[in-house]
């Protein structure tokens, strides 16, 4: 058998159709193209979180029954996936399951298997998100949890009887926004509903492409916020998270309004923008305004992970590096300043 090198070569060796995740910031696809060149090194990792790539295989045969793997590599200074790290990893497969990919491990193998340095266990909420976009795409069953979802979300049960919803059937709607009117019945339910459904939703709409009307839905609460006399900054963080899949047209006038008021700027909703809705920042003014609001919180060691964690993210790297050279208001600055004796010292 010709010797394998990348998880690329080695998924197409297998005969199976597969599809890549990022788990580390929002959920979501990676062309299989696109990862392809990551491995070759002809391009970064798109979507780096504490230089790392955080990401779940999903590979299937004709059952649709997929398997999946959960692994994170650590990645150069250059946003590069290690060849030695992907190397020792397939190592790690080939001896524990032989070059057949496509099909059921004993449990000696699934052990043998998880007994590496790269696979890990995502949180429950990421957990739930996954797996629901995963059946999603491959048309598989939702989970016993949707239909009652549903019925909460449409107002059937109460209002406040959301004890008995489950995450799984929350993610599950999320994943189907386009099926059977959900996005129409998550924008109708979103005004009536408790905080723990609430946060629950917005958890889950972190990781989804928002329909245009459910997304300026989520504007206008977020605004009605933002102008009130004593805003809700944790509220805030979470709506602000999940509108990252919403266009920066319609999210434009909410960040700026966050970002041109101290007060809003609290640091929950600035690691919400850096976590989830980084693409907000990609223009330079933009992106020097919320640098500034974040060393204006005066915690230097937050500034110095959200700098070294955006600056890693390939379209953000040309907009952050040059920030380093220029002139800004002396308090971004000084933050910028000890930024660097940080790095040289460490």
């Amino acid at each position: 058998m010709e010797t394998l090198h990348t998880l690329t070569e080695l998924l197409k060796n297998s005969g199976c159709d597969y599809q890549i995740y990022d788990l580390g910031r929002r959920i979501q696809p990676i062309d299989n193209a696109l990862f392809e060149n990551v491995e070759k090194e002809l391009q970064a990792y798109p979507y780096p979180v504490q230089r790392q790539a955080q990401i779940a295989i999903a590979y299937w045969n004709k059952s649709q029954q997929p398997w999946i793997w959960f692994l994170k590599f650590n990645l150069d200074e250059r946003g590069l996936l290690k060849q030695a790290d992907i190397g020792q990893f397939i190592k790690f497969v080939l001896e524990a399951m032989g070059s057949r990919l496509s099909s059921d491990l004993t449990e000696e193998q699934q052990q043998k298997l998880a007994n590496n340095p790269y696979t890990f266990k995502p949180s429950e909420d990421k957990m739930a998100v996954f797996h629901s976009q995963i059946r999603a795409q491959l048309d598989l069953e939702t989970s016993q949890y949707y239909e009652h979802a549903q019925h909460y979300f449409s107002g059937d049960l109460g209002w406040n009887n959301w004890q008995t919803v489950g995450l799984q059937g929350i993610t599950d709607i999320v994943a189907r926004l386009e099926q059977s009117q959900n996005h129409v019945a998550l924008r109708k339910a979103l005004v009536h509903l408790p905080p723990e459904p609430l946060y629950a939703l917005l958890g889950a709409l972190e990781h989804a492409p928002l329909p245009e009307k459910l997304a300026q839905c989520l504007c206008e609460i977020a605004s009605a916020q933002i102008n009130s006399a004593e805003p809700d900054l944790f509220l805030t963080s979470a709506m602000v998270r999940a509108l990252s899949g919403a266009t920066v047209e319609q999210a434009k006038p909410l960040y700026e309004a966050i970002l041109a008021s101290p007060r809003l700027s609290h640091q929950e909703v600035l690691i919400g923008i850096a976590g989830r809705s980084w693409h907000w920042l990609s223009e330079p003014k933009i992106a020097e305004e919320f640098l500034l609001r974040l060393a204006e919180s005066g915690n230097q060691a937050l500034f110095n992970q959200l700098f070294s964690d955006l600056v890693m993210l390939p379209e953000l790297r040309i907009v952050m590096l040059p920030l380093l050279h220029s002139n800004p208001s002396p308090r971004l600055a000084d933050a910028l300043i000890k930024l660097q004796a940080h790095a040289k010292g460490s």
